[in-house]
């Protein structure tokens, strides 16, 4: 067989866990080629013509490609040998998930035009990746193209384990299709490390059946948490929750809560200025204080979400929601794509979205949502030692990132991703028009959290945030020891 994909399935058991309670790889399930997986929605766009490979072949260096001939687009490459690629668009991650479901059909389809190529694929759970992934990084050890998190650019730009893609990004055959914006999480020093991936959605949308809140006396989802708590009532006597949220991998608190959340308290300039680190904001600050004290009484004080989140992952979480055993979630972008494809005939029609509600003591910013690309493909600066294989990787990222990637997600989905893509909206369902407009259209938009700074950072407050909501330490203790994490990461830039 061609084409190596190695996976670890969301229910696979793992051998190790490491600190945020994903395992290692030691135990992987071999999976069948992606082609033959793929939902039957669509056949993937066909890509666009190309250049001739003797045009393509990029330099050892990328510093010394010119812009123009930066670009490796030709179906037709040099390169005779493997490439090493590690994700996480998991077949059963595919399943409903539009930004999965594009990334695996565009895979197979490149690797079918490049059968001289083997696409050695190493495909994790989510929560899997990222553990897996910072111990290839930790041992140099990184795969040729891979998912880079945005908050690691900087500090694995630093120790010289991303490759500078900069020419390649504005000189790509595509780059006039590019929304550049989704650049930022990985730029350093006006470089480009990585082609944002996947699709541009909100991580922090509530889902809910709105025939089960018509009933507890409200025509639309609240405004605000004392109308959340209100609704509890109702449904305690229904015998069901009234809101599922799942934390176990405890980046779910920080991305899909309390990154939406905190800018109700601290406004926008807050969190630009903890990016730039320029010493006007800090985690110790009140007002980020209050955004913890408030997510713990949420989740530990007043009963409104499962008694379990800290013990199941989004996964499992948006499983109470399918079942109706609870009367909203709490997830993002891929959740509102499973769950869409997961509902029965009559909760579908009243399933809406709604913006997290409001905090009684906050002021400073509503109807927001936060909304981004926090993963982008990458290559290991190793592989430039090789042009021919080097242009083969580039090939393949554009492609990943590019029109083929676009017009499947956007046709299938009306998602969007790093290029932009034209498709009728209309041709789309009641559910996916109110998804679209949540997502592009009726909302501000704010940062996610963990697209920035350090994951060294984000792994302290994480961990502490899980003890927090479980009544085990203080808001201001979480803050203070995230705020030594923030000011060591600072000073080892």
């Amino acid at each position: 067989m061609k084409q190596k994909i190695v996976s670890v399935l969301l229910s696979a058991a793992m051998a190790a866990t490491l600190l945020a309670g994903c395992g290692s790889t030691a135990a992987t399930t071999s999976e069948a080629p992606a082609a033959a997986e793929e939902p039957a929605a669509e056949e993937a766009a066909p890509a666009e013509e190309e250049a001739p490979a003797e045009e393509e072949a990029a330099p050892a260096a990328e510093e010394e490609a010119p812009a123009e001939d930066a670009s490796a687009a030709s179906s037709e490459l040099a390169y005779k040998g493997e490439i090493s690629m590690m994700h996480f668009s998991t077949s059963e991650e595919a399943e409903g998930n539009g930004g999965s479901d594009a990334m695996r059909t565009t895979i197979a389809s490149w690797d079918a035009n490049h059968p001289d190529i083997t696409l050695n694929q190493e495909v994790l759970a989510n929560d899997d990746y990222k553990t897996q992934i910072a111990t290839y990084a930790s041992a140099d050890e990184l795969p040729d193209v891979f998912l880079l998190q945005g908050m690691n650019t900087i500090s694995w730009v630093n120790q010289g384990l991303v490759l500078d893609l900069t020419d390649y990004i504005t000189g790509s055959p595509y780059a006039d299709k590019y929304n550049m914006d989704y650049l930022v999480p990985f730029t350093v020093n006006d470089k480009y490390y990585a082609f944002p991936a996947l699709t541009g959605g909100t991580c922090t949308v509530v889902i809910y059946d709105s025939a089960l809140w018509k009933e507890a006396g409200f025509d639309e989802f609240p405004k605000t948490w004392k109308e959340v708590e209100e609704a509890k009532k109702y449904f305690d006597e229904q015998g069901i929750d009234t809101l599922a949220f799942g934390n176990s991998g405890q980046w779910q608190l920080n991305s899909c809560f309390v990154s939406c959340l905190g800018y109700q308290y601290t406004g926008t300039d807050w969190f630009s200025n903890i990016i730039a680190g320029n010493g006007d904001a800090a985690f110790t600050d009140d007002a980020f204080v209050a955004a913890l004290t408030e997510t713990q009484r949420l989740f530990h004080d007043t009963g409104i979400f499962n008694s379990d989140f800290n013990a199941i992952n989004n996964e499992e979480a948006r499983e109470y929601y399918i079942a109706g055993d609870a009367a909203a979630f709490i997830g993002g972008n891929w959740d509102a794509d499973y769950i869409k494809a997961n509902l029965d005939e009559e909760k579908y029609k009243n399933t809406k979205f709604a913006v997290l509600p409001q905090a009684e003591d906050a002021t400073k910013y509503e109807k927001f949502q936060n909304i981004g690309l926090g993963y982008g493909l990458a290559i290991n600066p190793k592989v430039a030692d090789d042009p021919d294989k080097l242009a083969a990787c580039i090939d393949l990222v554009q492609t990943l990132t590019g029109p083929e990637f676009a017009d499947y997600v956007g046709e299938n989905y009306a998602l969007g991703g790093f290029t932009k893509a034209d498709f009728d909206l209309s041709a789309f369902d009641q559910y996916v028009q109110d998804f679209y407009n949540f997502s592009y259209v009726d909302n501000k938009g704010c940062e996610i959290y963990d697209s920035y700074v350090d994951s060294s950072v984000w792994s302290v407050l994480n961990t502490e945030m899980q003890e927090m909501v479980n009544g085990d330490k203080k808001p201001a203790d979480v803050a203070a020891d995230t705020q030594k994490a923030y000011e060591d990461y600072l000073a080892g830039k």
